[in-house]
């Protein structure tokens, strides 16, 4: 039987400690900054246990027996990759691909982790397995945080003035490790049953307190998350605010206040080349980047199905370069879907397993980083002044005088009234407010700087092969035999 939404909220009553607007939250899956989007979370899971999705959702574990989702699956087959794939897809439908860290990331994560599991040293090799078995039969949802927070970027992480602003190992025993410090950005944290901690950022000799990868439950003693402003609690209505109130998922920083850790939980220790080679000589970097695409790519449909509604809306739809604008996105949304296909066609069977090629998902996280600003751009041209002309509120409609001016005002020539506003206040919602912002920064950024992800391209790009055709070329060709003929290059 799959975990279920009713199993994943009592899940979530754990004692953990949020911060938000200077006050413990009580019960996450009930404060007013936090319940809606723990309860798409729990739909999430409602979805896969469902009988009718069972299989297309789940897989049955190898060590429980029990039925998780495919996420935790470890592909051998192109086919299962597909597979995969369509389950990621679906998830995503569910939230219009707005939940980036949706339970289906950090197992991708984690599964990448596992297939490049020689690379770890033998004792975190086993404790690795060990976890890995264990979140996949408990079906847990993982959230993480792999980087620093901001201080001086000038300096190392221990370099920093404050020695423990970074998450560091502090002290050791034979039961684990003791970490003190903070680290960020814990999307989805608040609603997710434990946190991989880890680094994705070069560390330097000196630093080797700063490299480890562990895994701890949200409960655990010392360990406090102090959340950003919640833009569901400032949603006056899901009318108003459609997406917001209940897909925002949340950021949180994390502070560690000497949070003891079993070595059982610990894959990385004080290991510089291991805090790198768990990225890049694993293909957890591939898998995880793998399920942002699908599911950007689901999110990049729904705004472009937003953009078309909202140009038939305003009755613009057959103006030349409305359709050159439409025309245009769809070609970026379709080549972020291709870019998907071509990863799985030409993945590669790493120890034993089939996973995407590198060089595409680098290419495909570059466009990605342009993609999404340009469409959320297009979308705010074809709105014109109509995302921000619409009423206050709901409430205006319960109001006579109001209402009526509504109706004088909000007029298409396809829409009620009522339905015009509707659109708008959907395409502000995604695109002009606190979470249409928050979206675009978290596209923008989420794979790392453009300088990263564009050096991860150059990294991993076929370059030998490109060059051979190159100097295939010029080698079918010389100087001219007759060459008394050529100009003597002394005169």
């Amino acid at each position: 039987m799959a975990r279920d939404g009713n199993a994943y909220l009592s899940s979530l009553r754990d004692q953990r400690s949020i911060f938000i607007d200077g006050r413990k939250v009580a019960d996450v899956t009930s404060d007013p900054c936090f319940r809606n989007v723990v309860a798409t979370a729990a739909r999430l899971y409602d979805f896969q246990a469902a009988p009718e999705n069972l299989p297309s959702m789940t897989f049955e574990s190898p060590t429980s027996g029990e039925r998780v989702n495919l996420a935790w699956q470890l592909p051998k087959t192109y086919g299962d990759l597909v597979r995969r794939r369509q389950a990621i897809e679906k998830w995503s439908e569910l939230s219009c691909g707005m939940i980036g860290r949706s339970p289906d990331h950090v197992a991708s994560t984690l599964a990448g982790f596992r297939m490049g599991i020689t690379a770890y040293d033998k004792g975190r090799a086993a404790a690795l397995e060990s976890y890995f078995q264990y979140a996949r039969d408990n079906d847990l949802f993982l959230s993480y945080v792999i980087i620093n927070p901001q201080s001086d970027k000038a300096r190392s992480a221990g370099g920093q003035p404050d020695p423990h602003l970074v998450a560091s190992v502090v002290d050791e025993d034979s039961s684990g490790i003791t970490i003190r410090g903070a680290k960020m950005l814990a999307t989805s944290g608040v609603m997710a049953n434990e946190l991989l901690v880890s680094g994705f950022q070069a560390l330097q000799p000196g630093d080797e307190a700063y490299a480890f990868t562990a895994a701890v439950p949200l409960g655990t003693k010392g360990l406090t998350l102090l959340s950003r402003r919640s833009y569901e609690a400032n949603a006056t209505s899901t009318f108003d605010y459609p997406l917001s109130s209940r897909f925002d998922e949340n950021d949180a920083v994390v502070h560690f206040d000497d949070v003891k850790i079993p070595w059982d939980r610990v894959f990385v220790f004080k290991d510089l080349r291991m805090a790198q080679a768990q990225w890049h000589d694993t293909r957890a970097h591939v898998m995880q980047n793998y399920q942002c695409m699908i599911r950007l790519m689901v999110k990049l449909r729904f705004l472009l199905g937003l953009a078309r509604k909202i140009a038939e809306t305003n009755n613009i739809i057959n103006y030349p370069q409305v359709r050159e604008t439409l025309g245009l996105m769809a070609a970026k949304v379709g080549n972020m879907e291709a870019l998907v296909i071509a990863m799985e066609l030409k993945g590669e069977n790493f120890k034993g397993f089939y996973v995407p090629d590198r060089a595409m998902l680098c290419a495909a996280q570059v466009i990605a980083q342009t993609t999404y600003p340009e469409v959320a751009e297009a979308i705010r041209s074809l709105s014109g002044g109509g995302m921000i002309m619409v009423p206050s509120s709901y409430a205006d409609f319960a109001t006579p005088e109001t209402n009526a001016i509504i109706h004088r005002t909000q007029r298409s020539t396809v829409a009620t009234s009522e339905q015009r506003v509707k659109l708008m206040k959907l395409a502000w919602d995604a695109v002009g407010s606190e979470f249409g912002s928050r979206h675009l920064q978290y596209e923008m950024f989420y794979s790392g700087a453009p300088l990263v992800t564009r050096g991860n391209a150059f990294r991993f790009f076929d370059w030998d092969g490109v060059k051979d055709s190159v100097e295939q070329f010029m080698a079918s060709y010389e100087l001219p035999d007759n060459r008394s003929k050529l100009p003597d290059a002394a005169e």
